[in-house]
């Protein structure tokens, strides 16, 4: 499964690429005000040429016309772009143009399976389904994933599975056991993935051994 930093931070995406987990970045327009960016365009450059892996620009537009005509333009912007686009019906006839001219794409607020289903059908490079959220309404965020997969394999669809508003590190453990291709997760969350206390106490245990040896000499 590869590891995707969810952020508009470029001291977090070099943190990342400096331990050697980072495949990809996906980022929003939130995350980009969030950071105080201004300049969205000149941002996602900077981002690009942190990673050689996809980095998710988001569309602002709401309509097909301009949707595409957004997704063109970011996708000049550099060669590892690929543009999120909304789970909406006009989203979705943008995903199917976006496919024939060669852009890809990540269909993102996805939700249920069956939206997922669609956004491949059309063409989709990648569907988010955000399970955090789902999580926070009362459902299980992991099953949407469970389902997708199961459909995605049933039919030979090659759109791949990011899982998306990943909240902790049991979140990334269950989208690799239920067979994400991609886990998209903010960089504390990524910090947490190396934590455990029996890593912490062995260590200890051996620094301190290593120092009660030494004391003798």
């Amino acid at each position: 499964m590869q590891f995707f930093l969810d952020t508009a931070l470029l001291s977090e995406i070099e943190e990342a690429a400096a331990l050697g987990l980072l495949d990809g970045v996906t980022t929003n327009p939130s995350l980009m005000a969030k950071a105080g960016i201004q300049d969205f365009d000149a941002h996602y450059r900077a981002i690009a040429k942190l990673t050689p892996g996809p980095v998710s620009a988001e569309v602002i537009s709401t309509t097909y016309t301009d949707m595409v005509a957004e997704a063109r333009h970011l996708s000049n912007l550099a060669s590892n772009i690929v543009v999120k686009i909304p789970f909406i019906p006009d989203g979705v006839k943008a995903l199917r143009t976006l496919r024939e001219e060669g852009i890809p794409t990540n269909c993102t607020l996805i939700f249920s399976p069956v939206q997922a289903l669609i956004a491949a059908k059309a063409g989709a490079t990648y569907v988010s389904p955000f399970i955090g959220r789902l999580d926070d309404i009362g459902h299980e965020g992991m099953e949407i994933i469970r389902q997708i997969r199961q459909i995605f394999d049933n039919y030979g669809f090659e759109t791949k599975i990011l899982a998306a508003s990943i909240r902790h590190p049991l979140h990334v453990l269950q989208s690799a056991l239920e067979g994400a291709d991609v886990a998209t997760m903010p960089y504390s969350v990524l910090r947490q993935l190396f934590n455990h206390p029996l890593t912490d106490k062995g260590l200890a245990q051996f620094l301190a051994d290593y120092q009660k040896l030494h004391a003798r000499s």
